[in-house]
């Protein structure tokens, strides 16, 4: 079975993000990592919808209370800060979250800034990603 690739129908505006994040705490996804990091199978991505850039204490007993709550084991690679986020629509029930990280993305892609939490790890929690190399989010409400 192959799995299909993820297209974008098109982007929610500056507002749409805000009432839409609104009542969201965070966003977590998961990815297959390049198959070079074999220690560490699983591209994780944690958004957080927050636009402060948080002390490293609190955000390390952040991700270490994600760790602990998800099974991810092995964190390395670890980015952890303010970037910019969009949200997709796709044929997905939920709007797909992107990093933006290209200088032209940011101009063409409207976005917030997110406090994120991106590495990669292992999970017995993820065995959709590492066996089928599924990629999934899913949104944590307050």
């Amino acid at each position: 079975m192959e799995a299909k690739a993820l297209h974008t129908l098109s982007y929610l505006s500056i507002q749409e993000m805000q009432e839409y994040l609104q009542n969201v705490e965070y966003i977590i996804m998961a990815a297959p990592a390049p198959e070079k990091f074999g220690e560490t199978p699983i591209h994780f991505t944690i958004f957080l919808n927050t636009s402060e850039n948080l002390p490293k204490e609190i955000a390390q007993s952040v991700l270490d209370k994600f760790l602990k709550e998800n099974s991810i084991s092995k964190p390395s690679e670890l980015l952890s800060r303010l970037m910019p986020v969009g949200l997709a629509k796709s044929t997905q029930e939920t709007y797909m979250p992107l990093l933006i990280v290209k200088q032209e993305d940011m101009v063409q892609i409207p976005h917030l800034s997110m406090f994120v939490m991106d590495f990669l790890a292992d999970s017995s929690s993820f065995e959709e990603v590492k066996k089928n190399h599924l990629t999934g989010w899913t949104y944590s409400y307050n």
